[in-house]
């Protein structure tokens, strides 16, 4: 798992040079950008929505009253805490709709985008067949609805777990990995739809393959940090980098 983190990080690097050498910068930056500005208003609303949905559970379960007599003790402490982790499990979770919005809307992009890498890491004279891409536009849909539906589940049970003391304070790391993981699944599907390789079975090279997925959807997740420039970058970076690594697996 660690040697396929390291080739899906290892293939984020090589990404720029790829784009610069194939002139493919008109497909990455108008989508990037407006990949940004719907990343900044979504940022927006998720931190009035956040703030209200934490307000509301403390009200309606009386804990904002039991807070306030336990506030100088270790009890006021660990709710104080668990109001924090339970924010950062929210943004995790908005974002991780943000994203399967992302996904469907530009599938055709990011779609034609994955196939046009493949065409030039297998060196093939290849024209694009609008037909076949309509129907992986179509399984990439299927699969982002498979998904969200999946990651709502463990969620749920994720935001359960941070009611419990201590033990849930791990449960952003692990939303983190789950959300990672399914990032890179989409981004990997993309290959496998054109192959017309059965969603089952690219169910199944996801979890045997895990390491790559994880690392493709972790280093989307750290280019955000990069305000601006790594919100524009993000996803394009993603699809191609996914195709990078399923190549250089296939190859070695």
């Amino acid at each position: 798992m660690l040697k396929e983190i390291v080739i899906a990080i290892q293939s984020f690097s090589e990404v720029n040079h790829f784009i610069r050498q194939h002139k493919l910068w008109k497909w990455i930056i108008i989508p990037g950008i407006v990949y940004a500005l719907l990343f900044i208003v979504s940022m927006y609303f998720f931190g009035k929505s956040a703030t209200h949905v934490i307000e509301y559970l403390t009200t309606t379960t009386g804990l904002g009253e039991r807070l306030q007599k336990f506030q100088s003790s270790w009890a006021g402490f660990l709710f104080t805490f668990a109001g924090i982790i339970l924010w950062l499990l929210l943004l995790q979770f908005y974002f991780s709709l943000f994203k399967y919005i992302i996904l469907i809307i530009g599938s055709p992009l990011f779609a034609y985008l994955s196939e046009k890498t493949q065409v030039i890491l297998e060196n093939k004279e290849k024209e694009i067949n609008w037909n076949d891409l309509r129907k992986d536009i179509w399984r990439d849909i299927k699969l982002a609805g498979r998904n969200v539906l999946w990651q709502t589940f463990f969620f749920a049970i994720l935001l359960l777990l941070t009611l419990v003391p201590i033990a849930g304070w791990i449960t952003p790391l692990i939303a983190l990995f789950l959300e990672c993981y399914y990032y890179g699944f989409s981004m990997f599907d993309y290959s496998f739809a054109r192959q017309n390789i059965p969603l089952r079975e690219s169910i199944d090279f996801a979890g045997k393959h895990n390491g790559l997925l994880i690392g493709n959807g972790l280093i989307f997740y750290l280019m955000h940090v990069v305000a601006g420039i790594g919100w524009v970058l993000a996803p394009a970076y993603a699809v191609i980098a996914a195709n990078i690594s399923l190549y250089k697996v296939k190859t070695n």
